[in-house]
């Protein structure tokens, strides 16, 4: 009998890049790096993952029968290369067990030990990772001791890359350039104009000023900010670690700089009473608040005053002590309020999402310990919001107009998957909001906060919300902000502490001094990339370390009752958010006996008798306070 070869070919799946996440029970999730292809995450089981860890570069591909789950077929690149945790040796044998609880333990050679003990909380470098295994590593910098809240905060900065201290090369090319005698050499003198700052009490690094005069009813808004472009030159050894680090990064105790205390501190730091080079974007608005011009020119100026906004929302309110202290600006302050409160209609009227999202301000007092106060935001802080917002803007425009590189800050409209999960929400609670989820408008977002204004779930619709838009980020082309309601939009202001608004002043400065800014053309693309990925892990570094902070705070308050807000619902509980913030857990198996259910969609975890969504208000108790997981844990009081 004849036999016939199949002329049918096997079918070969299709593979993509993506990046592992990793989770603590053994399995992981894909993030495909083609969002147009693949618009969700792909399951990846345990016996699939073929030795791949979180944050690895990997090549899978689909399961063949399944909707959504992959097996991992290639590592290319390995995610992790340093790894945090707590050291310990049995014998002979050294382990790293690391605080991210998706990471494998680390076998360390007793030699390359560093001498640590039981318990130390150790970096450790990855030297190898075998194909069968556990990876291997050596200790190369002893954090403290386990559970020393100095060494967890520590390890901390140091997961996410981050370090305190600069290279010998970069501080000596700091001490030379902070030495530079300030002179005019072409640059218009501000220094007789009322020119002053507002920060709040505890900032380190003064990098923008403002100044306000009225003339024929008209105001003239001056924004002026520190010129590090001055002393930081293109691909000098500052620069290079200023990129590197593309942001400074905040805590509650320290920050660690973008550029050493020389400068960040020292010679770009607005200083009251201290000539210093300026960047300035003066801009005319009429009594509507209208921009009718604005001129952009490098300066050099004199702070008269270095203010709080505590100080400057005193002068508001009449505090007479204040005003009496600060009489010569009592009437520039109460000018700004009058402009500040005429852009923030104006914006309200662009469609502009002003989201009423708290955010925690813990600080230390002078005894040494966490204060985390009820949230609140007062004028001041407005004011210097609207003033920079409208700098921004206006440079933007500027480069846009002169086809300049720019680093634009832009923010996309929201998906239409997030859309329709954002008015699915809100159906349930009641709220008929309508908007073409193909092509959402930041007035219909504004529309739903309004609806929803002075409601008890306000702050949750608010949350919702922030979670249903994309995350802001810097590009190369100009693509508006969705959140602003701004049609062109970059960020200028802050150069001290972000890279992006020294890339927008150099290529400023080459308008200025008519120098050729192709260079700065052929890298803002990868520039913006970089500097978006940057700002990511520094918002993930002062996160975490906030919650040890919270952790630590509420550790004293053990078995005091507040009130609280449901912030979060899940299949293993109800996540609770007291007044100052702080955030805790009620686990599912602690609340009152009941057969519950989870509904994802709808935020809501239901049982028979009882139910729990997004903004309930509950009367809760501390009973723990987790330092593995850093989360607080809550029960509820009848």
């Amino acid at each position: 009998m004849k036999r016939f070869k199949s002329s049918t070919k096997q079918r070969k799946n299709i593979t993509f890049t993506a990046t592992v996440q990793g989770n603590e029970r053994g399995f992981a999730f894909l993030i495909p790096d083609d969002k147009d292809k693949y618009k969700g995450d792909f399951f990846v089981p345990r016996s699939r993952l073929n030795g791949a860890y979180d944050g690895d570069r990997v090549v899978a591909e689909p399961v063949r029968g399944t909707k959504d789950e992959a097996r991992i077929i290639k590592i290319c690149e390995r995610g992790t290369k340093r790894v945090v945790g707590t050291f310990g040796r049995t014998g002979n044998i050294a382990r790293l067990y690391p605080d991210k609880s998706c990471l494998p333990e680390v076998i360390i050679p007793l030699p390359l030990s560093l001498d640590a003990n039981d318990g130390d909380k150790v970096l450790c470098e990855i030297t190898a990772y075998p194909p069968k295994g556990l990876p291997k590593g050596k200790v190369i910098e002893i954090l403290g001791e386990g559970g020393d809240f100095e060494a967890e905060e520590l390890s901390i900065i140091r997961s996410h890359g981050l370090y305190e201290t600069f290279s010998d090369e970069v501080l000596s090319e700091a001490d030379r350039v902070a030495k530079q005698s300030i002179i005019l050499n072409g640059r218009r003198d501000l220094r007789s104009k009322l020119i002053f700052t507002i920060d709040g009490e505890d900032t380190r690094d003064v990098d923008d000023g403002v100044s306000l005069e009225i003339k024929d009813s008209k105001f003239i808004l001056g924004v002026h900010i520190a010129d590090v472009s001055n002393y930081v030159k293109y691909n000098s050894a500052l620069d290079r670690e200023a990129y590197a680090r593309g942001t400074s990064v905040y805590f509650p105790d320290r920050v660690l700089p973008m550029l050493p205390a020389q400068l960040s501190n020292g010679a770009c730091s607005l200083n009251e009473g201290e000539d210093r080079y300026a960047m300035t974007c003066l801009m005319t608005f009429d009594s509507n608040g209208v921009r009718q011009s604005y001129e952009i020119f490098e300066s050099v100026i004199c702070s008269a005053h270095k203010m709080t906004y505590t100080a400057v929302n005193a002068i508001l309110d009449g505090d007479k002590a204040t005003c009496k202290k600060f009489g010569d600006i009592v009437d520039t302050v109460k000018n700004m309020e009058k402009l500040c409160l005429i852009m923030e209609k104006n914006r309200k009227a662009a469609g502009e999402v002003s989201l009423d999202v708290r955010e925690a301000k813990i600080y230390i007092d002078g005894d040494g310990n966490i204060v985390i106060p009820d949230y609140f935001r007062g004028v001041s802080e407005r004011i210097i919001e609207q003033f920079m917002i409208s700098a921004n803007e206006a440079v933007a425009e500027f480069l846009l107009k002169r086809k300049a590189p720019c680093l634009y800050r832009i923010h996309e409209s929201p998906s239409p998957e997030k859309a329709s999960a954002l008015l699915a929400f809100l159906r349930d609670l009641g709220i008929n909001a309508k908007c073409n989820t193909e092509d959402v408008r930041s007035k219909d977002f504004q529309n739903i906060l309004k609806k929803v204004e002075d409601k008890p779930y306000s702050s949750v619709v608010n949350k919702v919300m922030l979670r249903s838009m994309q995350k802001a980020r810097y590009c190369e082309e100009n693509l508006g902000h969705f959140g602003l309601a701004s049609d062109c939009y970059c960020h200028f202001t802050s150069p001290i502490r972000r890279y992006p608004d020294l890339f927008v002043h150099r290529t400023l400065k080459c308008i200025f001094h008519s120098e050729s800014y192709k260079r700065y053309a052929e890298i803002a693309q990868e520039y913006g990339i970089e500097c978006s990925e940057r700002e990511r892990i520094a918002d993930l570094a002062e996160r975490d370390v906030d919650d040890l902070y919270k952790t630590v705070y509420m550790y004293d308050r053990i078995g005091e009752i507040y009130e609280a807000t449901v912030s979060g619902v899940t299949n293993f509980g109800v996540f609770c958010e007291l007044d100052n913030t702080v955030e805790g857990l009620i686990p599912v198996e602690t609340l009152p006996d009941d057969s519950y259910e989870f509904i994802a969609e709808k935020f809501l975890l239901k049982g028979k008798r009882n139910a729990f969504r997004l903004g309930d208000r509950l009367k809760i108790r501390v009973d723990n306070a987790d330092f593995g997981r850093m989360r607080v844990i809550f029960s509820l009081v009848r």
